[in-house]
Formats: C-alpha cells, sequence, structure tokens
C-alpha cells in the first residue's frame, strides 16, 4: 500500500520520505523524522480530543495524552503487519485518550482532583499569608493526647467524688477559681481583689 509523501517539512531529506520510513528513522533515534511524525498527526490528535473531556483537565493536558499515544504508536509500529502507520496511530491515540479518563474517573483520584491548595493566599488581597500559616502545628494536638487528658480527668473526678466530702469539694472548687482569677490577674496586670 502506498503511503503519502510529506511536502511541508522543511528538512529536505524528510521530504520524500513516507510514514514507514520516517517511524523507522524515529525508532532509530532521529529526532527530526520523530518531530516530523508528531507535526504531521497533530491534527489527527486535535480532532481526536475534541471528542473528549477530562474532569479537571485542560484541553492542552487531554492534547499532551494524545501526544503521548502517538508516541508509543511511533515507538510500538510494526510496518510488517497488513495495517498503516496512520490507521494504527489513529487506534494508539484513541486507546490512550480512553485510557486517561478512566484513569481520571477513578475515585480512588478523587481527593487529588477535589483537593485545595495550601499554599493560596487565605484573602485575596493578601499574598504573603497562605492556608498554609493558619495551620500552626504547634496549637494542634495529638487525638492520643486529648483522649489520655480526657481519661486522666475523668479518674481525677471521680477520685475527688469518692475521696471528698462536700465541704472539702466547696473548698477545692473555689481554690480553683481563685487561681483561674489570679491567673487573669498576671495576664492582665491587674490586682486579684479585682476579680472577687
Amino acid at each position: 500500500m502506498a503511503e503519502r509523501k510529506l511536502a511541508y517539512d522543511t528538512n529536505n531529506e524528510l521530504i520524500n520520505k513516507t510514514d514507514n520510513e520516517l517511524v523507522a528513522s524515529a525508532k532509530d533515534g532521529s529526532e527530526d523524522a520523530l518531530e516530523c511524525l508528531f507535526n504531521k498527526y497533530k491534527e489527527l490528535v486535535n480532532m481526536k480530543v475534541s471528542k473528549y473531556f477530562i474532569i479537571g483537565a485542560e484541553k492542552e493536558d487531554i492534547v499532551q495524552e494524545g501526544m503521548i499515544g502517538l508516541y508509543k504508536a511511533i515507538k510500538s509500529y510494526e510496518d510488517d503487519k497488513q495495517n498503516s502507520f496512520k490507521s494504527f496511530a489513529n487506534l494508539c491515540i484513541e486507546r490512550q485518550l480512553i485510557t486517561a479518563i478512566k484513569t481520571s474517573n477513578r475515585q480512588k483520584h478523587m481527593p487529588l482532583n477535589s483537593s485545595l491548595s495550601l499554599n493560596i493566599p487565605v484573602y485575596e488581597n493578601d499574598e504573603d499569608a497562605s492556608l498554609m500559616d493558619l495551620f500552626n502545628s504547634k496549637i494542634a494536638e495529638d487525638p492520643l493526647d486529648t483522649i489520655t487528658k480526657k481519661e486522666y480527668y475523668k479518674f481525677v473526678g471521680n477520685k475527688i467524688d469518692e475521696q471528698l466530702s462536700d465541704f472539702e469539694k466547696k473548698v477545692l472548687s473555689r481554690y480553683a477559681a481563685r487561681r483561674k482569677l489570679c491567673k487573669n490577674s498576671r495576664e492582665t496586670r491587674c490586682s486579684c481583689k479585682i476579680y472577687r
């Protein structure tokens, strides 16, 4: 089967080569032949890409997937088979696009596709502060520590109920309240008597 000749390439050596010859040259490492095939079949890729949509992807991302399919076609084409390179490239491009769509629709990628960057600015006008700055690791407490503290406070509260009389509990409660008042007075630099 005769293949079309290239008529638009600037490299004189590649102008008269068929697709099979260009593919063979590309497999041998000719970057010019590879680029020539990319340029020749870019319209085919764009035509295929116009039929597909990937959530969260731009058109250039889908074109890139199509070009990956074309590259795979170039690397794996065998000219001794009955199909022409164009029909083989068409099939590889379409399969690559379908694989990309299936991969993007998998539920395991949902957190990545719907996530929010922590490096975006908190406020529109403030470029310096990001969401990451809001999440100070010193403020966040380990959940195990929180549970341990709750269990400890519950244990101490039960022991107080078991061991102390009602009068002793009132004294302890007032003592704790006084300590809080004195702590507030130190922080506000006021006398403890003001808070009574």
